[in-house]
């Protein structure tokens, strides 16, 4: 459809993604220079509506940015008031005493928060700078200028039919231009994924590596709910079947948020990511908790593992990668919502200091600097060697020599490891089916573990059925022909949304489905499909979940 004609309008800087990156990019550009010209694009139906995280905040990228937040009336409010951490067997668990973790691990002066609303007041505060955000615009394509350079997206086509055509009422979006383009899409963006193979960005990195994140959100009885209690475990259900663990934080209104995390580096094709959590929540200390409450929303996401070997270069020619986009999660501590404002304010600082120079369309090498030398590659670094050290060795290796790894990092600003590397992609991880043993589940039982659809429908997703699916695979013939055969067809466990079922109908051949209604863009498929066959594009602005407090 190259010969569509479609209007465009110019700024300084274009904006994909209206996360904790690219609204804090959007902030600290109108701060700096009132005058800059900034657009925010969100595939969302509003701001917030993708925006899940499990979140215990650590608020030096917000004390960065807006530094009276308080005042503002942001809503990060509850604050991390007791700190627990368990190793779990089935039926019972040991305490971890903090004193044993390193500082770096502690919560204290953190707080509990949702980041759709985090994110809901920062598009608040950017809107007064006079930033223009626009939601339910997804941005399906890049513009590339005379020299190679990125010089904007395409936002905003709707109204294709499902065979890829224009229909009666189609629309052909936009081309938004910019001086930069900034790219926080979140996880595995399929902008971000285009640039970084263009351009080779991860040349020099180490392999990417990534997680599920799965979440719930709980209404319980208020004799049990202590505000302000963090609580995170590891173990059972996983045992040596895979790495992850989960997270149970006790935030404002009797609410809890239920999470569980899966690393995706897992071997055994049959491991059923959501029946791992559904059966967790079935330990006796979860389960006594959430007896007699409600869960009231339920949502996925994968979640960048790799941290600071994996970071790729993270400028480019027009642009720069923020955020998630970029992997800036802090595994052991399970936060990257600090790391992401900062990058947004030092892409800012960037933009604004080249665009002062006169300059559009370069490669931001002072940005890539400030990131890997910077806060964000000073507390990345210090923890690095933590997830290898979990891939290579499990659990109980990796909880002494990651604790005592951190500890020396934290002490004396050294690894007496040096930089481990992550081997194999999480794709390439995954073993053949008649290695490994198949996997018995326990059926949901409808009041503390639930079946994948019926759980869906609380991430209250939605897509138009008529337009394409937004999941591509590259051979139509490889999911039956060679993911069934070999891998169990892995698909049908790993997506967290019931996206794709082998079919099998009397008298004729299985059949590949996917049903991308259901996609609650977590990106699993794009990540751990053993074929890397499946490639997740986005689907026409607004369509999606629509999380109200994740």
């Amino acid at each position: 459809m190259a010969e569509i004609e479609r209007e465009s309008m110019e700024y300084d800087v274009v904006i994909v993604g209206a996360g904790p990156a690219g609204l804090s990019a959007a902030i600290k550009l109108k701060q700096l220079d009132a005058d800059i010209n900034v657009v925010v694009l969100e595939k969302g139906s509003e701001v917030g509506a993708h925006i899940l995280s499990g979140a215990v905040l650590d608020t030096s990228g917000i004390d960065a940015l807006i530094p009276d937040w308080k005042s503002k009336g942001a809503p990060i409010k509850t604050e991390v008031k007791t700190d627990n951490f368990y190793m779990l067997g089935e039926a019972g668990q040991i305490r971890i005493p903090n004193f044993a973790m390193p500082p770096l691990m502690n919560n204290h002066g953190n707080y509990i928060v949702s980041m759709g609303n985090v994110c809901r007041w920062m598009a608040e505060q950017a809107e007064e700078l006079g930033i223009e955000i626009f939601p339910g615009m997804a941005c399906s394509e890049l513009v590339f200028g005379d020299n190679g350079e990125i010089k904007g997206v395409v936002a905003g086509e709707f109204g294709l039919n499902a065979d890829g055509t224009p229909s009666d009422g189609y629309e052909p979006g936009m081309e938004l231009h910019g001086k930069y383009v900034f790219l926080s899409e979140g996880v595995r963006g399929s902008l971000s994924k285009q640039v970084i193979e263009k351009y080779n960005l991860d040349a020099d990195s180490d392999v990417a590596k990534f997680g599920l994140g799965m979440k719930e959100i709980w209404e319980i009885d208020p004799a049990k709910h202590k505000e302000g209690t963090v609580t995170h475990t590891m173990g059972w259900p996983l045992g040596k079947n895979a790495g992850g663990g989960s997270f149970i934080y006790h935030l404002e209104n009797n609410q809890v948020y239920v999470g569980f995390v899966v690393h995706l580096n897992y071997q055994n094709p049959h491991l059923f990511p959501y029946m791992e959590f559904q059966r967790f929540k079935h330990h006796p200390m979860v389960a006594e908790l959430l007896k007699g409450g409600k869960r009231v929303a339920y949502g996925a996401r994968a979640i960048s593992e790799g941290g600071y070997q994996s970071i790729p270069q993270t400028a480019f020619p027009g642009g720069a990668l923020l955020g998630c986009s970029a992997g800036l999660v802090n595994v052991p501590r399970i936060k990257g919502n600090h790391n992401a404002m900062l990058s947004g304010i030092a892409a800012a600082e960037a933009a604004i200091k080249a665009i002062a120079a006169g300059r559009s369309g370069d490669t931001l090498d002072d940005y890539h600097a400030e990131l890997k030398e910077g806060p964000i590659g000073k507390d990345l670094k210090r923890v690095r060697n933590v997830k290898p050290l979990w891939s290579r060795y499990g659990l109980l290796a990796s909880l002494g020599l990651g604790g005592m790894d951190m500890w020396t990092n934290n002490l004396f600003g050294l690894s007496l490891l040096g930089t481990l590397k992550h081997g194999k992609s999480d794709a390439a991880a995954t073993g053949l089916a008649k290695d490994h043993k198949e996997i018995d589940y326990p059926k949901p039982d409808g009041k503390l573990s639930f079946d994948r659809l019926t759980n869906v429908s609380f991430a209250m997703t939605n897509h138009e059925e008529s337009q394409p699916a937004h999941l591509k695979l590259k051979d139509d013939s490889v999911p039956v022909g060679v993911n069934l055969p070999k891998f169990a067809g892995p698909s049908a466990r790993y997506c967290p949304a019931g996206v794709y079922e082998f079919v099998e109908e009397d008298g004729k051949d299985t059949r590949f489905v996917i049903n991308f209604q259901n996609c609650v863009h977590c990106k699993t498929c794009d990540i751990k499909d053993p074929s890397q066959n499946i490639n997740w594009t986005v689907p026409q602005g607004g369509d999606g979940p629509n999380y109200p407090n994740m």
